[in-house]
């Protein structure tokens, strides 16, 4: 099941975060995509938003619900998938690459300490399906 990439870090709301230098690029994991079904529209903020650990930053739709999406860390947002507004399938087939959702400028880097590793994760997620 633990295909989540080892230089990522997670939430238990299954969003996922990739930091280089002061920029977090976040998504959602293959776990989120797989319980959501296919994914028919993201609501994303524009550029220039901010938000704080934990609040909601959009929504996704998929054919069977639709979800907040809540970001890891708290920042402005510096750059929003738009391929997302034509093709969000993008987050069922690449949720790690091409099904990212926005970029970051970190705030407050002391808040990445209270994300999961990749392992952890995969432990929590075990937990949740009662594997």
């Amino acid at each position: 099941m633990a295909d989540n990439p080892e230089n990522l870090q997670y939430t238990k709301d299954h969003e996922w975060i990739r930091v280089e230098g002061e920029i977090g690029t976040i998504g959602i994991t293959r776990f989120a995509q797989e319980q959501l079904g296919d994914i028919v529209h993201v609501t994303l903020p524009r550029s220039g938003s901010s938000f704080e650990a934990s609040e909601s930053f959009g929504e996704i739709e998929s054919v069977k619900t639709f979800s907040e999406l809540f970001i890891p860390v708290s920042g402005e947002v510096t750059e929003v998938n738009e391929a997302l507004n034509d093709s969000p399938e993008l987050v069922n087939d690449a949720p790690y690459d091409g099904g990212w959702m926005i970029r970051v400028k970190i705030s407050n880097a002391a808040e990445l300490d209270k994300l999961l590793s990749a392992a952890e994760y995969d432990d929590f997620i075990a937990q949740q399906s009662g594997d």
